[in-house]
């Protein structure tokens, strides 16, 4: 499998080259706030994807890039996601943005965010494990921009995930028209299962990106 860095706004993108025929859609994926452009689940997906044709691309925001764990400001986050989609999107080609957790919540802000360029170049949308409130405080859920995304939207989260509960995530997820919603029995937020299910993480993995192959099916994006 060949995989190619670049830097495109002073961070790092990794994309990885399809094998076999090339689809006609691409994946970029963007990390979870205590990763990086390592992200295992990640770098996981962007190779299984490419496997099966899907050019696909990960990559990681300033504070990673620089080795700190503080966020950046939400203006920093969002112009990131732009900066990579612009520079990796390839031509005559559907893209799927998306990412894990506080990358998938930045990929949905960005498509919520009501800049008609950015809605006609995202075909598709996957939030997986969403974070939609810290652990402990439902009554904080990162809820409100989601009535204004406008293309085909996945959600995919364990039954387990501290940051949402399988209701609150039905709940969340029907604010988006036409929104689907995956749940993984027995995952947590970072897609561990117990040792009791008989199920790896890899396994875990492996139904995530599933799913997302499902959904890009059914929206007419593959």
């Amino acid at each position: 499998m060949t995989e190619t860095q670049r830097t495109v706004a002073d961070i790092t993108v990794i994309e990885t080259a399809p094998e076999g025929p090339r689809a006609k859609w691409q994946f970029i994926y963007a990390p979870g706030a205590g990763s990086n452009v390592n992200d295992p689940f990640g770098t996981y997906a962007c190779q299984a994807l490419a496997a099966k044709g899907v050019p696909a691309a990960r990559f990681q925001f300033p504070y990673q890039e620089a080795g700190s764990r503080r966020p950046d400001r939400p203006a920093v986050l969002q112009g990131t996601w732009r900066a990579v989609l612009d520079a990796v999107r390839l031509p005559d080609t559907n893209v799927v943005i998306g990412g894990r957790s506080m990358g998938g919540r930045v990929a949905t802000l960005v498509v919520a965010g009501g800049l008609d360029e950015i809605r006609a170049n995202v075909a598709g949308l996957v939030a997986f494990a969403y974070p939609l409130h810290q652990p402990g405080h439902p009554e904080k859920a990162r809820v409100a921009h989601l009535a204004d995304i406008h293309v085909p939207t996945l959600f995919c989260s364990g039954t387990r995930d501290a940051f949402g509960t399988p209701e609150e995530m039905a709940n969340a997820a029907a604010q988006v028209e036409g929104a689907k919603l995956h749940l993984m029995d027995g995952a947590d937020h970072g897609f561990a299962v117990l040792k009791r299910s008989g199920r790896t993480k890899e396994e875990v993995y492996d139904e995530a990106i599933a799913e997302l192959l499902t959904f890009v099916q059914e929206r007419g994006i593959a």
